[in-house]
C-alpha cells in the first residue's frame, strides 16, 4: 500500500487479490465492516455504517438508539470500475451542510490480472473546507485515515477469498 499527499490531495492505494467485480462489491456492500467504529460523530454507540449503492444516495452512521449521522453524498456509483463520494465533514469534525465547503473521494478500481485489483483512492479538494483544511488532510491522509481503512479493506478481501 501506498499514501501520498499533494498539496490538497491525498492519494492511497492498495492491490488486492480478487477480480475487479468482488473488490468493487466488498468496498461497496461491506464498507461498515471495515470502517473504524470509533470514526463517527454520533452521540451513541455505532449500529452499522450504510453505503448506499446509487448516485444520490448517502454514506451513513446509524447508532443503536436509532440517531443517524449521513455523512456522505454518492456523486458517481460506476459499478465495478468506480465510486465518487462527497466528504460533508469539516475541519472541526463536525457535519458540513454546505455542499461548496466538501471535498470529494474518488475510489477507483483497476483489473491487473483476473484475479487481481489495485484499488485507487483519491480525497481531493481539502481546501474547499475553508480555514483550517489542512487538519482534514492531516487526519484523511494519517495512519488513522484512509491508509486505515484500505488496510482492513484489505483484510477483509483476504478473508472473503
Amino acid at each position: 500500500m501506498t499514501t501520498q499527499a499533494q498539496n490538497t490531495t491525498v492519494r492511497t492505494q492498495v492491490v488486492v487479490e480478487t477480480t475487479i467485480e468482488r473488490a468493487f462489491a466488498l468496498f461497496t456492500e461491506r464498507f461498515g465492516d471495515f470502517k473504524p467504529r470509533e470514526h463517527n460523530l454520533l452521540g451513541a454507540e455505532l449500529a452499522e455504517t450504510v453505503l448506499e449503492p446509487r448516485v444520490g444516495g448517502h454514506i451513513y452512521d446509524r447508532a443503536v438508539d436509532g440517531s443517524v449521522c449521513r455523512w456522505a453524498r454518492i456523486l458517481a456509483y460506476e459499478p465495478p470500475t468506480r465510486v465518487v463520494f462527497s466528504w460533508d465533514i469539516n475541519p472541526r469534525w463536525q457535519i458540513e451542510s454546505d455542499p461548496d465547503k466538501t471535498s470529494e473521494v474518488e475510489v477507483r478500481f483497476v483489473a491487473e490480472t483476473g484475479g487481481r485489483t489495485r484499488v485507487e483512492l483519491e480525497h481531493r479538494n481539502l481546501d474547499r473546507h475553508g480555514t483550517g483544511w489542512q487538519s482534514v488532510g492531516d487526519g484523511v491522509g494519517g495512519e488513522g485515515g484512509w491508509p486505515l481503512y484500505l488496510r482492513r479493506y484489505a483484510d477483509l478481501v483476504g478473508q472473503e477469498d
